[in-house]
């Protein structure tokens, strides 16, 4: 079976080596490939991305955002399981071994495992948050999704015949196009849940999330507020009040 991994970047070159590699270095009963859609940075990523152009692909233009990116990427790559990886995430080892293993045995349309939390020197912050991220996702369920967002990007796949059936990510969303996608994905089938830790997130100061947790929250609850449309008024209040608990506790991290 093949692993398709498309990176967008934009200006990452401090993480993006890293990000790289962490996909490059898997090794399992898979073929790999790795497409990285750059949306025309002048800080170092480019010289980057030429040193690796023996074993990945890339492409360098501009685009209008990161959605943008990964659907551009999306469409150019053909793999069984698709991911998209951002330029300052990674992969932890053995983590495509462990979805290739998932799909060898039974074919999923989408799944997930565990993500760490890391800072921009690699090391692992947040495990209070992690833990609870753990907790949610052993208790999966698609009301659960909707009252709150506990599902981590950097380590979800999705099959290629779902993701030709949802189709493409949401480009007018700016932070939350993953959840909108999950939510997409979920109403349709429920997820395979990896308990392996498979990807780290990183925050930084830089990192859209890091920088701006308060739109990124808001946007998250509007696009819960779209897909519970005629559903349960309760699931949007929880996700609401979930809202407010994280811009308080934001504050103090």
């Amino acid at each position: 079976m093949k692993i398709s991994i498309v990176t967008p970047v934009l200006n990452q070159a401090a993480f993006l080596e890293r990000t790289i590699r962490s996909v490059l270095d898997q090794r399992g009963e898979f073929e790999l490939e790795h497409l990285v859609v750059d949306g025309g940075s002048t800080d170092g990523t480019l010289e980057i991305l030429r040193r690796y152009a023996d074993r990945l692909r890339w492409l360098s233009e501009p685009d209008t955002g990161q959605s943008d990116a990964i659907n551009k990427g999306l469409r150019l790559v053909n793999g069984d399981v698709l991911a998209w990886l951002n330029a300052d995430d990674l992969y932890l080892p053995g983590a495509l071994a462990h979805v290739a293993a998932e799909w060898r045995h039974t074919s999923f349309a989408w799944a997930f495992g565990n993500c760490r939390i890391i800072n921009a020197a690699d090391v692992e912050i947040r495990r209070g948050i992690t833990a609870y991220k753990i907790w949610q996702s052993r208790g999966y369920s698609y009301r659960r999704l909707l009252r709150r967002n506990f599902i981590p990007q950097p380590a979800v796949f999705f099959s290629r015949a779902a993701y030709e059936q949802v189709g493409e990510l949401d480009r007018d969303l700016t932070y939350a196009m993953d959840y909108d996608y999950w939510l997409r994905l979920g109403r349709r089938w429920c997820p395979r849940y990896v308990d392996h830790f498979l990807a780290a997130f990183r925050w930084h100061p830089r990192s859209k999330t890091g920088a701006a947790y308060r739109a990124a929250a808001w946007e998250t609850f509007q696009v819960a507020r779209r897909h519970a449309a005629g559903g349960s008024r309760l699931d949007l209040c929880w996700h609401f009040m979930h809202y407010c608990t994280l811009c308080v506790l934001y504050r103090f991290l």
